[in-house]
């Protein structure tokens, strides 16, 4: 919603809030402010890079091989289990 809110700003709602911000911070402190959010955009664009190409890298290298599975060693067949249970309730 907030962006949809965002999208709908004219002309004279963008430059009444750099009014009101030239007001608040001044002439001098506005430039500082500016440069600080480009840094953070910038160090924010930079660490989504680097999490699209670690991404990537995964879906580009080979999967790793698959364990051996398990022999089960039943000797004796589930039928026979039944008999033997039976013999010993008896």
């Amino acid at each position: 919603m907030k962006i949809l809110m965002i999208g709908m700003l004219g002309w004279p709602e963008i430059v009444a809030i750099l009014v009101i911000v030239l007001i608040l911070f001044g002439a001098r402190k506005v430039p500082e402010l500016m440069k600080g959010l480009g840094q953070g955009i910038k160090e924010f664009k930079k660490a989504s890079r680097e999490v699209q190409d670690e991404i990537q890298r995964e879906i580009e290298s080979e999967p790793p091989p698959e364990p051996p599975k398990k022999q089960q060693n039943n000797s004796v067949k589930p039928s026979e289990k039944t008999s033997e249970t039976e013999n010993k309730a008896s």
